[in-house]
């Protein structure tokens, strides 16, 4: 599966909705008939547009209040040396996205914490001590604006069924 069309953007708009939906009712959603929806669900899994499933918990209601930004600098920006913290931020459950990034630090860090001084120690045991850190630049959500997984499959909409490209046939 290279190209997605507009059954498979319907699908994966819906699942993002909703990924508990059973196949009867988002074949129903999609204009689609059970067999071909499940087919199309499967091809998307196998080709890795889907990646998993999973339940959205809110964080404050169990006790994890506390969001951190952490930039975090490396001393050397090496292969061997960056694949080693790589592997050690993978390892740790509190930090829930890392990003490798440009401009001012190597990485970017989204860490939860159950409070104030839970993060602060968190970050005098586990992260100063990670393998080449250099430093630690913290700033802390005040509140949430948004926050959303989902991504805006609006924006790649396929043409109509029988629509050509400009400058295709």
């Amino acid at each position: 599966m290279e190209t997605l069309d507009r059954y498979d953007l319907a699908i994966l708009s819906e699942l993002q909705n909703d990924g508990r939906l059973s196949n009867a009712e988002l074949a129903t959603r999609v204009g689609l008939s059970a067999a071909p929806c499940w087919r199309r669900v499967k091809a998307l899994e196998d080709s890795g547009f889907i990646t998993g499933y999973r339940a959205e918990i809110n964080r404050q209601r169990i006790g994890l209040g506390v969001l951190a930004f952490v930039r975090l600098d490396a001393n050397r920006n090496s292969g061997d040396v960056l694949q080693e913290l790589e592997e050690a931020i993978r390892q740790i459950p509190e930090v829930i996205s890392c990003h490798y990034i440009s401009g001012t630090g190597t990485f970017e860090l989204q860490v939860v914490s159950r409070d104030l001084n839970s993060f602060s120690q968190f970050a005098r045991e586990v992260l100063i001590n990670l393998p080449n850190v250099k430093d630690l630049h913290t700033s802390f959500s005040l509140g949430e604006v948004k926050a959303s997984s989902a991504l805006p499959l609006s924006q790649l909409q396929a043409p109509p069924t029988g629509a050509t490209m400009k400058g295709r046939s």
